[in-house]
């Protein structure tokens, strides 16, 4: 497979910038992360005592996981086609690995007392807790870090609102930039305060073989310690087979929510851009329309609101149909679960074309200027306020009266109309200060 024959755009045409997933996502990594909690589960066995290690044998074992390549991935492939059972082939190549250190009479401490739910439940999200606190989370915080030194650099810009699409008070880009910041910022630290939750307890989540093996002991207690201070997840602590995904379910809403703060995003800046308020930087040698030599497309956000979009969709089904098992378990997780790198592929995508897009621009001042100094009739709002402060009579209406579908409102007929209103001087002053330029409000300091 190749860039050029890859079904999927992820692995295709996006290779470049989705390839640091791989390790997470890919069968690969599957594979990966399911022998580092096997090695650690039988060296936590060990540490308490069940069986006695040596410290060269914890050393070749970690060294497999530390060393873990695609060779090794292969020859666990290679027994998975007899065996038909992924997990399985994961133990028997690690039993290989004691029989090659010597280690023989350890081999039945691999997987003892656990179901292969055991070591996917806690693998999986392993991987995804490495994966959105390495690659996924640090993106979107480095996005919104950008946005926020966008948002310092154009605050004091004065920038003609629209509400409904229609000239409305104006507003600063700046601040128009910290809404999304803002937004950005609660969404991550919802994010983060969800647990990356796990399932170990065996083949229905009562430890029955660790138990009837070994009665003594407190396997509650054991198989938390494991999975919350050795893997570093929260053991889940009333499970079927496998773990119930309303954590993992909760992650990928929150996603979603991010998603559409940056959908919400792109739109913006893409109709600010065909407002003319933004122009692009141009690269020699490259084209926007392959008819019209002018055009300079604002594809960057484009492609980023249709991968969000993309990832959307699947996080939603994947939110919706994993915290539902039939009984104590089915299959229809384990194919789905394959697919959560799928929707990373295509937020990394949308990322870095966001931050693509947001280098390319250029202000356009002048234009957001003369915007600004065409719509006089935004300051009627201003007007009518100090005019209802002053105990004026109907100020609202007189400045409806004159405003209300007029679209020729300038500075002159503004001031006119201030000139004939039955207030002293001062106020008069007041009011002809006010211009669709400096009347931007204030907001909380950034």
């Amino acid at each position: 497979m190749s860039k050029l024959t890859a079904i999927s755009p992820i692995d295709g045409r996006y290779q470049k910038q989705t390839a640091v997933l791989s390790s997470y996502f890919s069968e690969f990594g599957l594979i990966k992360y399911r022998v580092l909690v096997e090695v650690h589960y039988f060296l936590f066995l060990g540490d308490k005592k069940f069986f006695k290690i040596t410290p060269s044998l914890r050393k070749s074992l970690l060294a497999v996981v530390e060393n873990f390549s695609e060779a090794d991935a292969e020859k666990i492939k290679a027994i998975e086609a007899t065996t038909n059972h992924d997990v399985k082939a994961v133990e028997y190549f690690l039993k290989d690995v004691l029989d090659q250190h010597n280690a023989s009479a350890l081999k039945e401490w691999i997987h003892f007392g656990l179901t292969s739910q055991d070591i996917n439940n806690t693998a999986i999200p392993l991987s995804w807790k490495e994966a959105m606190e390495n690659n996924i989370l640090p993106a979107y915080v480095n996005l919104q870090n950008n946005l926020f030194k966008l948002a310092k650099k154009w605050k004091k810009i004065p920038l003609l609102a629209r509400t409904h699409g229609q000239a409305a008070s104006p507003t600063t880009l700046g601040k128009e930039i910290m809404v999304f910041v803002e937004r950005l910022h609660h969404q991550i630290e919802l994010f983060t305060a969800i647990p990356y939750a796990a399932k170990f307890g065996g083949a229905t989540g009562n430890f029955n073989a660790h138990h009837i093996a070994f009665p003594k002991k407190n396997w509650v207690s054991l198989g938390n310690e494991f999975v919350d201070d050795v893997l570093g997840l929260q053991r889940m602590q009333f499970t079927t087979q496998i773990e119930h995904y309303d954590h993992l379910a909760a992650h990928f809403d929150t996603l979603k929510r991010l998603n559409n703060i940056l959908i919400d995003l792109s739109r913006d800046v893409w109709t600010y851009i065909s407002m003319d308020y933004f122009k692009q930087q141009t690269k020699k040698g490259e084209v926007g329309s392959s008819a019209m030599p002018h055009k300079v497309n604002p594809i960057d956000f484009e492609n980023a609101e249709g991968n969000l979009g993309m990832a959307n969709a699947i996080l939603a089904h994947l939110s919706a149909k994993l915290p539902i098992s039939r009984l104590q378990r089915d299959l229809t997780d384990s194919t789905v679960l394959r697919n959560i790198g799928v929707p990373m592929g295509h937020i990394t995508i949308a990322l870095n074309s966001i931050e693509k897009g947001l280098n390319k621009l250029i202000l356009n001042e002048e234009k957001i200027q003369t915007d600004l100094e065409n719509n006089w009739a935004v300051v009627a709002e201003a007007i009518q306020t100090i005019l209802r402060r002053e105990s004026y009579p109907n100020p609202y209406e007189a400045l409806k009266d004159l405003t209300r579908g007029n679209n020729k409102i300038d500075k002159k007929l503004m001031h006119k109309f201030i000139d004939g209103l039955k207030v002293n001087a001062t106020i008069k002053k007041e009011l002809k200060a006010i211009t669709p330029h400096n009347y931007t409000g204030i907001t909380a300091e950034y």
